[in-house]
């Protein structure tokens, strides 16, 4: 009688337990909510970025701390214009992405083993005479604990990981801004080219036109002024090549703003023009190599990864200590209601884990052979880089130099011209010199603005803020909190 009124009760109050917990279990589950990309609507968002955008303009009133009162602004500077690529380029959302899922794996590092629970009916076959029912219901809960501190040691691995993918996220942003200075410094060198390049087409043009006079006078041979043509012709002809290469420097500069070469049109980049550094001293050298050897976004991230290698080796180490599950059971047998304690333990008799330590020993040394190898390709990037820089300084100034004697001529003979003393075609041909220096001098101008550039790249420390970078160099990243 007992028995039936129990298996009754149970009856009527298993699929309302069952119920309650898959609701609870339901309730702290998340679902899947899909999210379609339509190729169209991404191109659409594309081309219709803008540089005159209202949520352009907040990002970079938020960041730069300025007011914008007049938007777009008159002209763009490079710093402001770094922030509309950061705003736009899609590198750069590929490495927040990456820190996201980063972060992620901290969540799954900190997850504790779930419970179990375990139904388990029984019937039988075989009833001694007079039994109350051939059933008997029955269940059991298991609880796993680790120890030895493995939760512990994955959140830490897991944080360290997440903290080099967040310095990757600053590696990523220095290189849109290394893109985007070497289309800036392609922009202008090709606009000054296309004005230098017309002014030497026209000043050979008068040259030839000069020639043609003499030779019709009959004051001299053909040969000269088939010189001066076939000069002019080459002259024409790189010209031609100066507008093409703006063309490309434009579609160059919109990539590295992340926007179409449409947005350009109509906006004033003249004081984005990158300045050529300086060729620095050994002592500001060495001390700016210091300070990007323990600063750079590459090395903490090399330096997190090792972390990251160390707290797997920690964890590795701590599986020899094998987990315990805690147990207890019911089962309701023949009218007799009967309760047990299990516990359990493996036991490390046939291996200590010694071949997942030996892997996670030798990826630890992987990571620091990494460092080094950071560190080592970061000295040798800023002594070549340096190298580089202090050679086309010095070429620039050598050339200014030239240049100003070349003005000094031309001068001399523009009062020898007016005063009778030297011939029109004199003047044009000294003319033409400097015409012709003044292109030399942009193209030795351009590689020092692209060495300077590759200088302040591998220091990864814009040159006007080194410094008080050098006075105050920052600390390597703290320890992340493995709380």
């Amino acid at each position: 009688m007992v028995y039936r009124m129990l298996l009754t009760r149970f009856r009527q109050l298993a699929p309302v337990t069952v119920a309650a917990l898959f609701a609870t279990l339901a309730g702290g589950c998340q679902h899947y909510v899909d999210k379609p990309l339509n190729p169209g609507q991404t191109a659409d968002q594309l081309l219709n970025r803008t540089l005159t955008a209202p949520d352009l303009q907040k990002f970079l009133q938020e960041n730069t701390g300025r007011d914008f009162a007049e938007w777009p602004p008159k002209s763009w500077d490079f710093e402001t214009l770094n922030w509309v690529a950061l705003y736009y380029n899609p590198a750069l959302q590929v490495a927040r992405t990456q820190w996201a899922a980063a972060r992620g794996s901290i969540i799954t590092g900190a997850a504790r083993p779930n419970p179990s629970v375990n139904f388990s009916p029984g019937y039988d076959f075989n009833p001694a005479a007079g039994a109350i029912s051939p059933w008997f219901p029955g269940g059991s809960f298991d609880l796993p604990i680790e120890t030895a501190g493995k939760r512990e040691q994955r959140i830490a691995q897991a944080q360290w990981l997440a903290e080099a993918a967040r310095q990757n996220v600053f590696v990523a942003a220095w290189q849109v801004r290394s893109d985007l200075r070497q289309a800036l410094i392609e922009w202008d060198a090709a606009g000054r080219r296309g004005q230098l390049a017309q002014a030497l087409v026209s000043t050979q043009q008068r040259v030839v036109d000069l020639l043609q006079q003499q030779f019709d006078a009959g004051a001299i041979a053909a040969d000269a002024i088939s010189t001066a043509r076939l000069a002019l012709v080459k002259a024409q002809a790189d010209a031609s090549a100066a507008q093409r290469a703006l063309g490309q420097a434009r579609s160059h500069l919109s990539a590295a703003l992340g926007v179409p070469a449409s947005a350009l049109g109509g906006q004033d980049f003249s004081a984005a023009q990158v300045i050529p550094g300086r060729a620095f001293t050994p002592a500001e050298l060495e001390s700016a190599r210091r300070v990007s050897l323990q600063t750079r976004a590459d090395v903490l991230s090399a330096l997190d990864a090792y972390q990251a290698s160390q707290a797997a080796l920690q964890l590795e180490i701590a599986k020899q200590y094998p987990d315990v599950n805690l147990g207890s059971g019911y089962l309701y047998d023949l009218g007799e209601n009967k309760w047990n304690l299990s516990f359990s333990v493996e036991l490390p008799i046939f291996n200590q884990n010694q071949g997942p330590i030996a892997e996670a020993e030798a990826a630890r040394q992987t990571a620091a052979a990494q460092l080094l190898t950071v560190q080592a390709h970061i000295i040798a990037q800023i002594d070549s880089a340096a190298a580089d820089n202090a050679s086309a300084v010095g070429a620039v100034a050598d050339l200014q130099k030239f240049n100003a004697a070349l003005q000094q001529h031309l001068d001399s003979v523009r009062a020898q011209t007016q005063a009778g003393a030297a011939s029109q075609i004199d003047y044009q041909t000294a003319l033409l010199d400097l015409d012709s220096s003044q292109l030399a001098l942009l193209d030795v101008q351009t590689q020092a603005a692209v060495a300077s550039g590759q200088l302040e790249d591998a220091l990864q420390v814009p040159f006007a803020n080194l410094p008080a970078v050098q006075n105050d160099p920052s600390k390597p990243a703290p320890t992340p909190s493995h709380e």
